[in-house]
């Protein structure tokens, strides 16, 4: 293992902006506190979050690090006090709360999990922010049962393409929106039985139809607005919906009536806040129950793009294009 420098380059936005104000420049490498590792990155994931962050509407939390970069794959160079699951030379993907734009960057051990068995580097940094989210609603909030469906809203995005191949895996039906005829066939390609063109067609129509009436037990919702009161039309009866951004907008008005009569629960939620031991125990869920998965290819990366840490805000823009399907990963070795 080389030495560790003392400095490294890392991502931060100048000001609240376009892509423009995004700044490689150097910073000092972290140490890790009790509890934590250093990894020294070989890819970081974009996430929709990193822009928002960029734009100034989603502020780092309270002690986290104002470097952008929500997830990263890499090699762990040096361990905190207290750390036993994890050694020295280990390759890891891990979730952050911030620093992953960066060469090195620290994260809690227990938010690290082993890069599957045959995949790369790149392809593993595309892991946690979408199966920590998709397990932490999906499986955990909406507790999907057997035999219930899921309807995915933007089944192409990062999220989307997760979800859609985790509900598969384990035997439900999948329903999935996207913008485009090219995004609908990747989602169905991924698994989904039915996936609807949202801009030529009425995705309440279409699933209604498609379930003879019934409509779906659990939607995974990234638009929220306007899209609120059509999802909870499209639910079944005991129906859950489980908000995680609202990109059409954050209010919006509900017919509390039909949610009483049809026994719904609308459910909200952000991961980036939550404590460590929370996230802990998404980690140890998706090491049990997700990872043999992983090792079999039978939920496969979805790369669209890769770009060099000098191109970031290049990829940021490609991310707010809309037109990628899965994720854009940064390179850092």
């Amino acid at each position: 293992m080389h030495a560790i420098p003392t400095t490294m380059r890392a991502v931060r936005a100048s000001e609240p902006g376009d892509a423009s104000v995004l700044r490689v420049e150097a910073a000092p490498v972290p140490r890790p506190g009790p509890g934590e590792v250093l990894i020294e990155v070989a890819a970081s994931g974009l996430n929709r979050l990193d822009l928002f962050q960029r734009q100034g509407s989603y502020p780092p939390p309270p002690g986290a690090s104002d470097i952008l970069g929500l997830e990263v794959a890499g090699t762990v160079v040096a361990i905190g006090q207290g750390v036993g699951d994890v050694a020295i030379g280990d390759r890891v993907c891990a979730l952050l709360q911030g620093g992953g734009y960066a060469d090195y960057c620290v994260a809690p051990a227990a938010l690290c999990l082993p890069v599957p068995d045959g995949w790369s580097l790149v392809e593993a940094a595309s892991l946690p922010e979408a199966l920590f989210t998709v397990w932490s609603n999906v499986f955990m909030r909406a507790a999907i049962a057997p035999g219930e469906s899921l309807l995915v809203q933007g089944g192409a995005s990062g999220i989307g393409t997760a979800a859609i191949q985790l509900a598969t895996a384990f035997g439900h039906e999948v329903y999935a929106t996207a913008g485009s005829d090219e995004k609908c066939h990747a989602c169905e390609a991924l698994g989904a039985r039915r996936a609807v063109n949202y801009r030529q067609a009425d995705f309440e129509r279409v699933v209604k139809d498609a379930t003879a009436g019934r409509g779906v037990d659990v939607i995974l919702d990234m638009v929220g607005g306007s899209y609120i009161p059509r999802e909870l039309r499209t639910l079944a009866d005991d129906g859950r919906l489980c908000l995680i951004a609202f990109l059409d907008g954050a209010k919006t008005e509900v017919n509390l009536a039909e949610m009483l009569r049809r026994r719904l629960t609308l459910t909200a939620s952000t991961l980036r806040p939550r404590n460590v031991a929370f996230k802990a125990t998404i980690a140890h869920a998706l090491h049990e129950r997700v990872w043999p998965l992983l090792k079999h290819r039978t939920v496969e990366p979805q790369i669209w793009a890769t770009h060099p840490l000098e191109r970031v805000a290049q990829a940021h823009q490609q991310l707010e294009s809309g037109e990628h399907i899965g994720k854009i990963v940064l390179t850092l070795r």
